[in-house]
C-alpha cells in the first residue's frame, strides 16, 4: 500500500512539473511569436497586409509548441499527428514568399520551446529578427529598376509586329509582349508588355513616343501587378 501511494505521489509531482513546463514553453512560444510578427509588421511592403494573417503566426508558433511537448519522445504519437495534421490544407494561397518563411520561423520557435530549449529560442529568434531587419534596411536583392506593365490600345487594322522596336530600343532595356487581345467589339487591340526602363527615363516621354504610333489611343504604364 505504502509503495502504491509512492507511485502515486511521484506520478503527480511528474504531472505538476509538466504542467509547469507546458505553461512555461506556451508563454515563451507566445512573446517571441509576438516579437516575430511585430518584424513582420515592420518590414512587410505588399499591398495586401492581412491582421488575420498575423494572429495566425502567433497562434502557430504556440500550437506547435503544445504539440512538441505532447509528442515527447513517443514515437506512435509523433505518427499519428503527422497522419491528422496531412489532412489539413490551406484554403487561400500565400501571395508573398517571405509569409511562408515566418510561418516556419514562429514554428521553429515553437520547436524549440515545446522541447525545451528555451535559451535555444530566445537567442535563435532575437537573431534572426536582426537579420530579417537589416535586410529590409538595407533593401538587399532590390534591382534599381523595376519591370512594369505597359498597355497599349492600336487600331485593329495597324499591324503592330515591329511597331514600337525603336521606341523600346531607344527608351528600355528589356521588353517582351506578353498578351494581345481585342477590345472596344474588335475594333481595337490592346497590347501587354513587361518593361525595363533605362536609367533615368520619365514615364511621359515614354507615353508620349508611344502615342505617336498608335494613333493617340491609350496608353498606359502599371505599377500595381509588381511585387
Amino acid at each position: 500500500m505504502d509503495s502504491l501511494l509512492e507511485v502515486l505521489r511521484q506520478h503527480d509531482t511528474t504531472t505538476r512539473m509538466t504542467i509547469v513546463d507546458g505553461f512555461l514553453a506556451v508563454f515563451l512560444s507566445f512573446i517571441l511569436a509576438l516579437i516575430i510578427t511585430k518584424v513582420y509588421k515592420m518590414t512587410y511592403k505588399g499591398p495586401r497586409y492581412s491582421q488575420s494573417y498575423v494572429h495566425t503566426v502567433i497562434i502557430m508558433g504556440v500550437v506547435v509548441s503544445l504539440i512538441m511537448i505532447v509528442i515527447g519522445n513517443n514515437v506512435a504519437v509523433a505518427f499519428g499527428l503527422v497522419g491528422a495534421f496531412s489532412i489539413i490544407r490551406f484554403r487561400s494561397a500565400m501571395s508573398d514568399p517571405k509569409d511562408i518563411a515566418f510561418i516556419f520561423f514562429a514554428m521553429a520557435a515553437g520547436i524549440a520551446c515545446g522541447l525545451g530549449f528555451y535559451l535555444l529560442a530566445i537567442i535563435f529568434t532575437l537573431t534572426l529578427c536582426v537579420l530579417i531587419y537589416v535586410l529590409f534596411w538595407f533593401n538587399y536583392g532590390a534591382r534599381e529598376e523595376s519591370p512594369r506593365t505597359l498597355k497599349v490600345t492600336v487600331p485593329e487594322n495597324l499591324q503592330y509586329d515591329g511597331l514600337l522596336d525603336d521606341v523600346f530600343a531607344q527608351y528600355t532595356s528589356y521588353h517582351a509582349l506578353n498578351r494581345v487581345q481585342t477590345t472596344n467589339l474588335g475594333t481595337m487591340i490592346q497590347l501587354e508588355y513587361e518593361v525595363l526602363m533605362k536609367e533615368g527615363v520619365k514615364d511621359k516621354e515614354v507615353m508620349d513616343a508611344i502615342r505617336e504610333r498608335n494613333s493617340n489611343l491609350n496608353v498606359m504604364i502599371n505599377y500595381a501587378d509588381l511585387n
